[in-house]
């Protein structure tokens, strides 16, 4: 603790001020005024807060099983399984489908809950190279050439948290199915934003025996939890073997309620992603008008910086100036590679980008040269 408070600084939450650069909340949907007037006829109707139990005991309610219907219709699979959190379903599907004697192929830069599920369940797991197919197909080889026997798991995240780039999803589909393999594709930061109606980048493939896909409802939803979306043949074996499903409370009805209400919205209100799209389109071009480094063309913009204490002291500078961008370093990121993480969310206009890129540009001559 001694040695990475020396190298990094202590970490700690801090309060939410300045003008939001920080949250997943892309599409402003965690404080609409339709989500809260959904929720707030949900009470008045008598809808419990808590869900009382597991999904398996008394702990299912009607809101989750609608939710789950509407879910599944929206996004083009058999069925869906409502979790309490991204991080939960992840964990859970990684340590509940993969088997004994199978092998998971897992992206160098996933999301740390897919990382964690795949070490603690059953099965094998290699590392490939981050959005390289031809890593995860030698792997496969490899393992193959080895005596592996078992059914193979490629699991990556369509949008990349951390460094917003996209995985080649059509090479990767096209592996698994050569291989027979499982495609599981973690929709968190891309649910709500891409794809027709926002129904993610995973879109063109759902509905296939072999694809499993995440998508979280706390960032573009504006809600939290999670859908895992699959087979019904899947779903019906997650129901019966994993253990958070299982053991947990269920998600509060209230929060069901609220993610049915932003699945309405995307498909209602088709402006929200478009305002999104276009400020995306216009940061990039005044990023590189102002000779600042692109990394990403996505909403999520990665500023490396590389040196932790320039990393912190920048992200400082920048929310005394009113702009709440925050500072990434490892080991949520690899070493050498600190930055700043810029969010682009509709609680933001094309005048706050600006500013907060002049500002960006300013306080990087001072704190980086």
């Amino acid at each position: 603790m001694h040695t990475r408070e020396e190298n990094s600084g202590p970490r700690g939450p801090e309060p939410c001020t300045g003008i939001d650069f920080a949250s997943y909340d892309y599409l402003a949907l965690a404080s609409a005024p339709r989500m809260r007037q959904a929720v707030s006829r949900a009470i008045e109707a008598g809808t419990p807060i808590g869900a009382g139990g597991p999904r398996l005991l008394r702990g299912n309610c009607q809101e989750h099983e609608r939710l789950e219907a509407e879910a599944a219709q929206f996004f083009g699979a058999e069925r869906a399984l409502f979790f309490d959190g991204g991080y939960a379903a992840n964990f859970s599907v990684l340590t509940t489908l993969p088997q004994r004697g199978d092998l998971v192929v897992v992206d160098s830069l996933v999301h740390a809950s897919i990382h964690d599920g795949t070490r603690a369940g059953r099965a094998d797991f290699r590392i490939s190279a981050h959005n390289d197919p031809h890593s995860v197909e030698n792997t496969i080889r490899d393992w193959r050439a080895q005596g592996g026997m078992g059914r193979v798991w490629i699991v990556t995240e369509s949008l990349y948290g951390m460094d917003g780039d996209f995985a080649p999803l059509e090479e990767l589909v096209a592996l698994a199915a050569l291989y027979g393999a499982f495609l599981m594709l973690c929709e968190g930061h891309a649910t709500g934003v891409y794809g027709e109606q926002g129904r993610g980048l995973a879109a063109p493939y759902a509905g296939r025996d072999n694809v499993v896909v995440i998508h979280t409802c706390g960032k573009a939803l504006g809600a939290t939890g999670a859908l895992v979306t699959a087979s019904s043949a899947v779903c019906g074996f997650i129901i019966n073997r994993c253990r958070p499903f299982m053991y947990a409370t269920a998600p509060s009805p209230l929060i069901a309620v609220a993610v049915r209400e932003a699945l309405l919205i995307l498909q209602q209100e088709p402006e929200r992603r478009e305002r999104l799209e276009k400020l995306i389109s216009f940061t990039h071009r005044e990023m590189k008008a102002r000779g600042l480094p692109r990394s990403s063309n996505s909403q999520i913009i990665p500023y490396i910086v590389g040196d932790n204490a320039h990393t912190n002291g920048l992200a400082s500078a920048m929310r005394k100036r009113g702009f709440d961008v925050r500072g990434i370093r490892p080991p949520m990121v690899p070493a050498g590679t600190a930055r700043l993480r810029i969010s682009l969310t509709l609680n933001v206009n094309e005048r706050d980008a600006t500013s907060m890129l002049d500002a960006l540009a300013e306080e990087t001559r001072r704190y980086c040269r």
